[in-house]
Formats: C-alpha cells, structure tokens, sequence
C-alpha cells in the first residue's frame, strides 16, 4: 500500500473515531463539567492566572490544561465539542510523535510506523480517554514530545548543536507539562531516561544533559509561577503538600487502590491488543539476534520509558486507570515491534492470530444473541437503552464486527489479518459513543435537565446545589454565584472566600432562604440526597423535575 494511501487510512480513522462523536453525548460529571467550567469562568472573567470554579479558588492543577479548553471555548464557543477537542488532538498528536518516533530510527520501507499508529488509535484506553475532556491527554501529548526530543538528544553528537537544540527544546515541553499537571512532568521524563543512559553507560551525562531541558522547562513555567505565587501565595503550598506528597504517599489519598490495580486494568485498556500478547512476546523472545543500531537503542529507550514510570504509578497510593496513559506510547512501539518480529520469523504464527480472531468472534456472537433477546423479549426494567435506534446501531455495528472478523479468519496474509483484527474493534469503539446506557446518561450526564431549565432561571434566581453537580449547574447555567450544600473539592476555595457571606448552606440555613424568598429557588442534587430527613426540614418544592428514576432531581420553591 502506497504511503499516501496509508497516511490517508490514519488520518480518517482519527477523524471518525475521535472528531466525529465529541459532539454527540452531554458532558459527563464531575471530571468533564469540572474542565469546562473552570476555562469558561477564565474566559468570562479575564483571569487566565488564577483558576476559579464557581467563582472559588481551585487549586488542585496548575493552568495550562485549562488555557488549551479556554483557548478552544474563545474559538469554537461554549459547547462540547470545544470542549472535548483539546483531548482528542492532544492523542492525535501523540499519535503523530509515536509515528515519527518510529519513523527516525527506521527504513523508509519499515512497517513499524504505520502499524504503531494503528495500534495506538484503535487501543480501548487511548480511545476511552481521548474524547472525555481531562488533562491526562495533553499531560500524556507533552510528555511524549519531551521524552522524544531527549531521545533524539542522545542520538546526536554529544556536545553538538543539534544536540543543544533538542535538550533545550525538551525542557520547553517539560515546562508545559509541568504548567498543565504539576512536578509529575519532571518525575516520569527523569525516571524513563536515567535508567536508560545508565543502560547504555553514558552515567557522565545524567548531569550534563540536564542543565539545558532545567533552563527550557524554567523558561516556560517561571511567568506564571511567579504571576501565581504574587496572586496567591498560598498555591504553592497547598498544591506541593495535598496533590502531590499526600496524594502519593497517604493511606487516605483521593482514588486508593490496591498496589495491583494498573497490572488488572493494562491488560483491559490494550484491549483489543492484549489478545495478541502471546504473539508480540513470541516475536520478541524468539529473536534471537540482538538488535543494533537506533532500532535497538529506541527499544531499550521504550523499555525504560514504560517500565519505570508504570512501576511508579503502580507505588502509588492514589490511582486512576488514566494515570498510565503516558505510560502507551512506548507500550505499544514494543508491542509492535513484538508484531512484526513475528510476522517475519516466528514459526506457527497462524495459530497466534486465529485464536484471537476466534475468540473475538465467539464473544461478539454472544452478545449479540444476549442484547437482541433482552430487546425482544426481556423485561422493560432489563433493557439499558431507552431508544429502538440504539439497539439497532449497536446490533449493526457488531454484525460490521463479525463480517471483518471473518473475513480476517480466512485472510492469508497474517499482516492483512492484523489490520482487518483492529478495524473490526475500532466499530465497536465507534458505536459505543452513540449507544451509551439510560442508566449511565442519568447518573453522568445533567445537561438536560439543567439545559430544559436554563431559560426560566434568570440572574435574579437563588441557585442551590449538592457537591455532585456543582460544576454542571455552573457550566450550564454560565452561573458563578451558586449556593452549595456540601463542598467537596472546593473545600479551599470556601475556606479562603473573600465574601463575607459563605455561600455554604446547612439544610437549616437551606430553609430560612427557601422561606424568605419564595419562588426565587431553585435545588439541583442527587435524587438519593433528598431523603425523608431532608424533606421534614425542608417545605414542599412548587415543582420537581428530574433526568430518570436514579438520577439527579431539580426543585422550584
């Protein structure tokens, strides 16, 4: 296939599944209202230095995730695709380094870059994360771009020009790592490229390569530090100490998991990749010329990039399975270059490919003689889609799935076969934007309700909320004033509120409101809030509305 041709293939298959559906679902609380809500109330505001949500200090990330978002909501308006649109290019352009990464130490003939950016684009976890608007994608874009720089760093001549001009270059995007998640940016470039100039006993240059990417990464962060630390002198303090140490080390950290919970949830979020394992490893291990020249030192550099970084993340008190998105990039040139090894010299390689392929199959088949029954014949309380169309997308896509799932069963050429194994996933993924659960988009997703409302609620209208939806209600209502029950992650804000009436309310102080300003009131919680306790206290609503039996309810008084 020509080059252009598969240049082409990448560029659509990025356009279909991560440009195409940013549009489609409403914004997902807390994480995506959260990175809407605090760019617009910079855009809104005219204080790009200091975040705010709700009008309150937040000081949980540094700022450069939210210019991009603010960036993207100044250009294409308030809406989810502006969104959601850093985060998807963010991956595209990931997935750009990985081909060019690939690409620098490679023949013109080699098919290791083609393939390492389809397998990253049709990987579950890149995808799932890629069209939700969080900053691990851009986090995951800058610190890809720093390693690749030092990685070109030491291909130079030690002392060069062209080798100054990488460092210095990668300390640039350190800086704008640093700007978008904090010290994480030093630790995972420090921890991928020290073991690997150990590795390649260049021990003299840990210390002389590093003076430059110090002098980039200042040279980026340093304005707004000290712009931050001028406004807010207590940001420094708080952000090193509770996001950082507490957040690493202490047994109460926000997302405890147990030690092995990255080594359950990889496996799932290379799916469908991880069912080619075995053939990647046989590649791997069955070669038993070592490779040499920029091939091999690009492998050792990945090696060392996954691994030590993943072992970090793994020490950690606190996880998330998005934590690890940095960690795919070298993930999966080492698979890919597993792939290729043995398509080339493996023996019995056809085993390896057609069990997967089979399995797939017979798993896809399976569902969907089980959601076609539930859709027949199951009870109304069973079925997770309230829309006929849904059930018939996600029956089309997988009957798609199983007709390029054969024809890869029966293809020959075992690199055609790959390539049709991946395409036929990449549907799946497609369809799961448009066919998400009733029950899902009720317990995720308030735009709607809010959105029904956002007409009748002027600027004159008390607005109360529950810590769960707290930035939906901001976001869709373009409110910065609202009156809260609980706090949560606004806890410092509150505490450090320049008014002095706290905009905190006890369901007491709740009441007193409600009573001396009657049909001025509007309450949006979580429907499980709003318990028999609540409404003793409480007088009756004038109205209720709400976006499904277990979902969030809004109250008029």
């Amino acid at each position: 296939m020509h080059s252009k041709t598969k240049a082409g293939l990448l560029i659509a298959l990025f356009a279909v599944l991560y440009l195409l559906p940013l549009m489609n679902r409403p914004l997902f609380i807390p994480d995506e209202t959260r990175y809407a809500e605090i760019p617009r109330e910079m855009v809104a505001s005219g204080d790009w230095i200091v975040p705010r949500l709700n009008g309150l200090r937040y000081f949980e990330k540094p700022v450069m995730g939210y210019w991009l978002s603010a960036v993207s909501l100044s250009i294409f308006g308030e809406n989810n695709f502006a969104v959601r649109l850093p985060s998807a290019l963010s991956t595209g352009f990931t997935a750009c380094l990985v081909f060019f990464l690939c690409s620098w130490c490679c023949s013109k003939k080699s098919r290791l870059p083609w393939l390492a950016t389809f397998v990253f684009l049709t990987t579950l976890g890149v995808k799932g994360i890629a069209t939700v608007a969080i900053l691990d994608t851009p986090l995951t874009l800058f610190l890809t771009a720093t390693l690749v720089l030092f990685f070109l760093a030491t291909e130079a001549q030690a002392g060069s020009s062209r080798e100054r001009s990488f460092l210095f270059c990668a300390g640039l995007l350190a800086g704008c790592a640093f700007l978008t998640k904090g010290f994480l940016a030093f630790v995972v470039p420090v921890l991928a490229v020290a073991p690997y100039l150990l590795l390649q006993r260049r021990w003299t240059d840990l210390f002389r390569m590093l003076v430059l990417p110090v002098i980039g990464a200042l040279l980026v962060s340093l304005p707004w530090v000290l712009l931050i630390h001028q406004r807010e002198p207590d940001f420094w303090n708080y952000f090193f100490w509770h996001e950082h140490v507490h957040r690493f080390l202490s047994d109460n950290a926000q997302h405890v998991e147990p030690f092995y919970y990255f080594m359950v949830v990889l496996p799932v979020m290379l799916m469908p990749w991880t069912m080619l394992l075995p053939a990647a490893m046989t590649g791997v291990l069955g070669n038993r010329v070592k490779q040499t020249g920029a091939k091999g030192r690009l492998l050792s550099f990945c090696l060392c990039w996954f691994l030590f970084p993943f072992l970090f993340f793994t020490a950690s008190s606190g996880k998330l399975l998005t934590y690890i998105l940095p960690c795919f990039p070298p993930l999966v040139i080492l698979f890919t270059y597993g792939i290729l090894q043995w398509l080339d010299k493996a023996k019995g390689k056809r085993n390896f490919i057609q069990w997967p392929i089979g399995i797939l199959m017979a798993l896809m088949f399976l569902v969907l003689i089980i959601i076609t029954g539930l859709h027949l014949f199951g009870p109304e309380r069973l079925w997770i889609f309230n829309k006929s169309w849904k059930w018939l997308l996600l029956v089309s896509s997988i009957g798609a799935m199983l007709l390029l799932l054969y024809n890869a069963f029966r293809n020959k050429q075992e690199s055609q076969k790959i390539i049709l194994f991946g395409l036929s996933f990449a549907i799946l993924l497609f369809t799961i934007q448009f066919t998400i659960p009733t029950l899902t988009l009720s317990r995720k997703a308030l735009g709607p309700l809010l959105s029904r409302h956002a007409t009748t609620i002027t600027a004159d209208t008390y607005v109360i909320s529950g810590e769960q939806v707290i930035r939906a209600v901001c976001w869709y209502l373009k409110r910065e004033d609202v009156y809260m029950l609980d706090v949560g992650e606004l806890t410092y804000g509150v505490e450090h509120e320049d008014s002095h009436e706290s905009r905190l309310l006890s369901i007491a102080e709740t009441s007193t409101l409600i009573a001396t300003h009657k049909g001025e009131i509007v309450m949006i919680l979580d429907g499980e809030e709003y318990t028999e306790d609540w409404q003793s206290v409480l007088p009756p609503p004038v109205s209720i509305d709400s976006n499904g039996s277990r979902g969030y309810l809004l109250l008029r008084y």
